[in-house]
């Protein structure tokens, strides 16, 4: 039965259907063919209750966020300060895309507003400077899943939400390995650019005082990020209010760049309620979903499937590894994670994993699934700003290298869990 699902969910998927009617269909028709549609009766009920789930306004509240960075100026200014910083290493400039990504994340919250914000400002570098495209676009990529892994984080909220684990913890444990993933990042571009030295562009002049006069620039991130994850540590404001919060923030900033009108007001509440509907309508058919597959049985016979192999808890793991990553080729990652989190996560727990630990496992291979072909999302939307079009496949290309350093957090992670439980289980 759990490969037959899985089978309706990849054809439905792989016929172009919209994630969110794939979800609903799936779950109205296994609850009308095993349960007789008693299940669909509650569903006005059900939708309801899950909607109101306090937690949930975090995400538009960080969309919205990560908007006004954008419309007001903000990401352009930290980009051109970062560049003064990091340009001087080997890949110059593919190493600001990097640096600026990590920054732009741990205020934004969502790896598709890091990969377009940063892709839209760094992308009429390439020609200037002469990069190497597909490298130059591969960073765009890749830096741009740090937005669900650097918190805040939408995606650990919602696996918080999903698993009942503290969303604080999840923060916490996500920041070392965010950090090594950005310095993995920028390892495999400092290597391709010292293999290949005509792949790093022109370099671009700087000296100390111009690092030290761009750094106002950088300012205003630091600030988003310290009212936002700051009041949470210091117990002022949980993670849906040091949203609202960031917000406030976002837009006293906007107002003292003298970018505050009603027209970016405008174009920032137009794209958050478009990105904040459509997740809203994935996360809802998932959860209903997940509701159905409960009544019927499918958790606990593959716990129990899982239980009858004899596995060690290693080897499950490394299964679910692979699993995730063949899977994140197909499916998208926000329905990926709402879809098997609910039957995997069991099974992790049964095993003795720690769930803030796994938590932030889950979340690297939703960045790999984000740049992973065909389906890889960050490709798209840095495939997407390319002003004079081009191919799909230079953006894919350019991405393999960063999914080795993924790789190599991921093994980091298995075999040295205390880069990511080490920080909640000192400060709880």
């Amino acid at each position: 039965m759990p490969l037959l699902i899985l089978l309706i969910l990849m054809s439905l998927i792989v016929a172009a259907v919209p994630v969110a009617a794939v979800l609903g269909i799936l779950s109205l028709s296994l609850d009308e063919i095993f349960m007789r549609g008693r299940r669909s009766l509650m569903l006005g009920d059900f939708v309801w209750e899950q909607s109101i789930e306090y937690i949930l306004v975090a995400i538009p509240m960080f969309i919205l966020l990560g908007e006004i960075m954008l419309r007001a100026g903000i990401a352009q200014r930290m980009y051109n300060a970062v560049i003064q910083w990091l340009s001087w290493l080997p890949g110059g400039l593919m190493h600001a895309n990097i640096g600026s990504s990590a920054i732009f994340a741990a205020s934004s919250g969502s790896s598709v507003a890091t990969a377009a914000t940063v892709g839209t400002v760094a992308y009429p570098e390439i020609e200037k400077h002469g990069y190497n495209e597909k490298l130059f676009l591969g960073s765009l990529a890749a830096g741009g899943t740090l937005g669900i892994l650097v918190p805040p984080s939408i995606n650990l909220i919602i696996y918080g939400l999903l698993t009942d684990t503290s969303v604080p913890e999840l923060y916490l444990a996500g920041i070392f390995p965010g950090l090594t993933l950005a310095i993995l990042f920028m390892g495999v571009i400092a290597i391709a650019c010292l293999l290949r030295p005509g792949w790093d562009g022109e370099k671009v002049e700087t000296n100390w005082a111009m690092r030290i006069k761009v750094l106002p620039d950088l300012l205003p991130p630091v600030l988003l990020f310290v009212a936002v994850v700051g009041s949470i540590y210091a117990g002022v404001a949980t993670p849906t209010e040091a949203a609202s919060i960031g917000v406030v923030f976002a837009l006293i900033i906007a107002a003292w760049n003298r970018a505050l009108t009603l027209e970016m007001l405008k174009q920032a509440f137009e794209g958050t309620m478009r990105s904040s509907a459509m997740i809203m309508l994935i996360i809802l058919a998932a959860v209903f979903l997940n509701f159905v597959l409960g009544f019927m049985g499918i958790t606990q016979t593959l716990l129990e499937a899982i239980k009858d192999l004899g596995w060690t808890p290693m080897q499950t793991m490394v299964v679910i590894i692979c699993f995730y990553l063949l899977l994140g080729m197909f499916m998208e990652t926000l329905s990926m994670m709402l879809t098997t989190i609910p039957v995997v996560f069991p099974i992790v727990m049964h095993m003795g994993f720690d769930p803030v630990w796994f938590g932030i496992m889950i979340t690297v291979l939703m960045e790999a699934a984000l740049i992973t072909p065909p389906i890889g999302i960050n490709l798209y939307v840095v495939h997407g700003i390319r002003a004079r079009g081009g191919n799909f496949n230079d953006v894919s290309i350019g991405a393999i290298p960063f999914l080795f350093a993924m790789f190599a957090l991921i093994a980091l992670l298995l075999f040295y869990p205390n880069i990511a439980i080490w920080l909640p289980n000192q400060f709880y």
